[in-house]
């Protein structure tokens, strides 16, 4: 006979009651797991005490390589992903077997390049009418998510041209690498490239319904933040990192990137509304509803890399629907997101004043007094190598010569160090949340080099126009000398003409490729002088050092054309990481870590390291952690998955202790954020596996975990 005790009944009426509660499907529809951008899920199948019998449940191969960074959808059953080249792939979402497949190539819009991070997915309440909805070059596309075909009532055809709308008509690129969100009708959309704008548009037709001009324009909140002129020729502060939306209230936060040039302010000074910063917008009608500025008048690159999360959190013994923005400098800003008001102290510092001649650093930046930042704020003598005697000494007498002003310094004629860098702290991964308010998040902690070039001779004659405007618009990935910056895969242009024919290149600096944007903004008398300058041609005829600056003509009928701004007379020397002699980060490890922070108190839980050097690991070093691109997604399960470091692994956290409870290998570098879905029962981790960066395997596949089946 066999006895059954209570502890036995009590384990199989909680393993019935859990069962109860799973369904047996569940998506992952809207990108990063919700409107709130929580990338939370309340799957429990895999869970503490199972994890660590993941196994691979199907691969899907792109055939293509470069960045694959795409947070994937599934919906009903069926994964869509984005590959390298912008086609769209749907899969049946348990099997990774191919349903259909849309190339952009066959359209207006061309072959597609450049990282894509999403879709959106949209259904109205019946489930009659769906959309899926993509970007490509300058156009946004509606597929019918059940055939791939192109949704022909959209736009013109099936297609919308972004930058293209009566009076808002302009000569810039606008894209998207981030999706949108969907409030009711409405497609909300941020973008790269021109001026800054939030648009919204009818999902069913591709009207514009309204737009909020983040150069504001005269009469506008903000005008007098910038000079008079300056929203007829100024660009940046495009939203590229994201929008969340808190569907009840009805208001969409939008988190802005910096005004260009990055790195010089001399012909934009002011704080630069609505630059760096978090815009709350009523998401019906486009108005402001309240804003913060993070970064006054940045001069340094600092977009806000990552959409914000809506979370709940409990404060002052109150219940407060919160908003939380992270940074490239490892600081965390929390906000009550209905009305703006910070749930812990904001104070603003003096930071370093500006020796450019021109410039106009301003005095201040905001710090928030909680929580405390996620990662170190200075470089100092204490932060050298510790990773070999020689990395000591070298970073030792660098430090020294080149010092680190912390994470505001003033662009200067003199080299620093860069610290935090200029990918963060936080990057465009951002963070999770659960229900209980905690915040994940992972980390960079690595230095860069600072130094900006003049772009006039020793006697003051000015560069001839293709050398200078090389130094303003290439120098920074290809390096001043041309000859690229290899770590961070950045090529070479040194005899560029002996690998790829002119009217190639000629192209590609037209169009964009890869990781390049695209440069048609620029006159084409000034992008063929920038290449005969890389070629070693003779200088267009065009293209003399005492040249009058261009005219851009404005297509739109009735709007005065504009010069094109001058080039500044100080340039960025190039994006430059700082390693030591065997190519690690020039500092004290840990070089990438994962962060548990309790926004309820403001107090960090855990901080453990990310990512692991496995020869460093073998000479006796403690894992390192490493650099990191993409984000974690919690589950209810009690775990935080994510691949994100520069080891091509797959890892699953305790979310309570950040003790790594599984890992597995992936193809290529998981620099994406994962998503998880139930089919059929059986629940899936999934996440986008591809190569781009120099000395690291190439390629792009889709890598699907799941429990054993039975």
């Amino acid at each position: 006979m066999i006895r059954v005790t209570p502890a036995v009944v009590f384990l199989l009426l909680a393993t019935l009651a859990r069962a109860a509660d799973t369904p047996a499907n569940a998506d992952w529809a809207t990108y990063l797991g919700d409107k709130h951008r929580t990338l939370y899920s309340p799957l429990r199948q895999i869970d503490r005490g199972n994890v660590s019998r993941l196994q691979v449940a199907w691969t899907y191969d792109t055939g293509e390589k470069g960045e694959y960074q795409a947070n994937n959808l599934i919906v009903g059953g069926v994964l869509f992903t984005p590959t390298q080249s912008r086609r769209v792939v749907a899969l049946d979402a348990a099997t990774g077997r191919e349903l259909w497949a849309w190339d952009p190539a066959k359209t207006r819009a061309g072959p597609g390049g450049r990282r894509q991070r999403g879709f959106v997915h949209w259904q109205n309440e019946s489930g009659g009418e769906r959309r899926l909805f993509t970007v490509v070059g300058n156009y946004l596309f509606a597929l019918d998510p059940q055939t791939g075909q192109l949704v022909e009532s959209f736009g013109d055809q099936g297609s919308l041209h972004l930058t293209v709308d009566g009076a808002e008509a302009d000569s810039h690129v606008t894209g998207l690498n981030t999706p949108g969100v969907i409030y009711k009708d409405l497609l909300i959309v941020g973008g790269f490239g021109g001026p800054g704008a939030v648009r919204a548009f009818d999902v069913r037709t591709g009207a514009r319904r309204w737009i909020f001009h983040l150069i504001p324009r005269p009469g506008e909140f903000g005008h007098d933040t910038w000079p008079p002129d300056a929203w007829k020729t100024a660009v940046g502060v495009m939203p590229w990192p994201g929008q969340s939306l808190d569907e009840a209230r009805g208001i969409v936060y939008v988190a802005t990137k910096t005004a260009e040039p990055d790195f010089w302010g001399g012909d934009r000074h002011g704080a630069n509304l609505f630059a760096n910063s978090l815009v709350a917008l009523d998401a019906a009608t486009g108005k402001r509803r309240w804003h913060y500025q993070i970064v006054h008048h940045d001069l340094l690159d600092k977009d806000l890399p990552c959409p914000p999360i809506l979370l709940t959190v409990t404060h002052g013994g109150k219940k407060i629907d919160a908003v939380a923005q992270g940074t490239k400098h490892g600081q965390l800003f929390v906000f009550n997101r209905e009305t703006g008001e910070p749930l812990w102290p904001i104070e603003e510092r003096p930071v370093p004043a500006s020796t450019l001649p021109g410039e106009q650093a301003w005095p201040t930046q905001p710090f928030p007094t909680k929580p405390a930042p996620l990662m170190r704020q200075r470089y100092t003598e204490a932060d050298v190598s510790t990773v070999s005697p020689e990395a000591r000494a070298l970073t030792l007498d660098r430090i020294r010569l080149s010092p680190n002003f912390g994470p505001f310094p003033a662009p200067s004629l003199r080299e620093s160090i860069m610290f935090p860098g200029f990918d963060g702290g936080m990057e465009w991964g951002g963070g999770a949340v659960d229900p209980d308010g905690i915040y994940y998040a992972n980390i960079n902690e690595i230095p860069w080099i600072l130094q900006m070039v003049e772009t006039r001779r020793a006697d003051g004659t000015p560069l001839p126009r293709g050398e200078r405007d090389y130094l303003v618009h290439c120098a920074a990935c290809h390096g001043l000398d041309r000859k690229g910056i290899p770590p961070a895969g950045f090529p070479s242009l040194i005899d560029i003409a002996q690998r790829r024919p002119r009217d190639e290149i000629a192209r590609l600096t037209r169009t964009g490729f890869g990781r390049m944007p695209a440069f048609d903004k620029l006159p084409e008398s000034q992008r063929d002088a920038i290449l005969a300058y890389v070629l070693g041609e003779a200088a267009p005829a065009a293209s003399r050092p005492d040249e009058a600056a261009p005219k851009v003509k404005a297509k739109a009928k009735g709007k005065a054309a504009a010069p094109a701004a001058a080039t500044p007379p100080y340039a960025y020397a190039g994006f430059r990481r700082w390693q030591d002699h065997e190519g690690y980060p020039a500092i004290a490890p840990p070089w990438g870590t994962l962060n548990a922070v309790d926004l309820n108190t403001g107090e960090l839980k855990w901080k453990v390291p990310l990512g692991e050097y496995k020869e460093l690991t073998a000479r006796g070093l403690p894992p390192t952690g490493t650099e990191n691109y993409g984000g974690p997604v919690v589950t209810a399960g009690g775990l935080i998955f994510i691949g994100a470091s520069a080891d091509e692994t797959m890892r699953a956290f305790d979310k309570a202790t950040g003790k790594i409870l599984w890992s597995a290998p992936l193809p290529f570098s998981g620099n994406a954020t994962p998503s998880t879905y139930m089919v059929g029962g059986r629940q899936f981790v999934v996440i986008s596996a591809g190569g781009a960066k120099s000395g690291r395997p190439a390629g792009g596949k889709l890598v699907a975990f799941a429990l054993p089946a039975n």
